[in-house]
């Protein structure tokens, strides 16, 4: 797949150790596609490898299945590795740093900036890592879950992981549509149009409020400057595009021409 939008060609690696079902090995590999990894290495795998549960649970995220190695041992997956994150539900009895899956993904982004290889292990459904796999890793990763229900499933993990990750690299907030290009960042979406300037908002205020004094709409001369700001505060705050500016011109206008328009005559028979 192409890297179009990411900025860091460097990639951590996704590790699943011992993972027992193909359906949650597949749905990893999607998780990792959505987000752009696709270097994954699976140690012992139960069932086996390949694995035709894998690949249809991966819902077409075939380069990432095809790709997978298979290792006997997370010390053989991880050998070409300068840091390795071991995902964690629990606290440890060991000396070990621990991050948040925002903090690692920063972390790990600086190392392989200054050419370190990094990879995040991942355990078993039921239990995950032992302790001994995890000495093997350099940094626990704990995300903040509800302590009540602290279990996640493999996809799960992995999903929320390398979207940590993911966002410190993406370039847009997802995919381009047949309407428009994608969105690049957050905020008002504009397409084919654009910010009201202050210009066209001042003829639009001066309609308006020119209509409303003929309406009568202002009963109090007193308080005629406060209606106003109010009335013009209220359509700043809309954050109007030229567009639609020209729109409520023309409501104004339409509702105007209505109003002078001659009513029928009921009374003639």
């Amino acid at each position: 797949m192409a890297d179009s939008v990411i900025v860091n060609s460097v990639k951590p690696c996704i590790i699943l150790v011992n993972p027992q079902l193909g359906e949650n090995i597949g749905t990893a590999a999607r998780a990792m596609a959505n987000f752009g990894l696709g270097d994954m290495r699976i140690v012992d795998p139960r069932d086996g490898w390949p694995n035709i549960r894998a690949r249809e649970a991966a819902s077409g995220a075939d380069w990432v299945i095809e790709g997978a190695s298979v290792h006997d041992g997370l010390a053989a997956a991880t050998g070409d590795l300068h840091h390795i994150y071991a995902t964690t539900a629990r606290p440890r009895d060991m000396v070990k740093p621990v991050m948040s899956p925002e903090e690692a993904a920063a972390d790990m982004t600086a190392r392989m900036a200054g050419g370190q290889s990094c990879g995040i292990a991942f355990g078993r459904e039921r239990w995950g890592l032992n302790n001994d796999e995890i000495a093997l890793c350099d940094t626990m990763v704990m995300a903040p879950v509800d302590p009540e229900f602290a279990s996640l499933n493999i996809a799960q993990a992995v999903l929320l992981v390398s979207y940590e990750w993911y966002k410190l690299h993406a370039r847009s907030l997802g995919m381009s549509s047949g309407e428009a290009p994608p969105v690049t960042a957050s905020g008002l979406i504009m397409p084919d149009t654009r910010p009201a300037n202050k210009d066209e908002l001042a003829g639009f205020f001066k309609h308006l409020e020119g209509e409303l004094d003929t309406a009568g709409f202002f009963k109090s001369r007193t308080n005629r400057p406060t209606m106003i700001r109010n009335l013009r505060n209220m359509f700043h705050r809309a954050s109007l595009t030229e567009q639609e500016v020209r729109t409520l011109r023309g409501v104004i206008s339409s509702l105007v021409r209505h109003h002078l328009r001659p009513k029928p005559n009921r009374d003639k028979g």
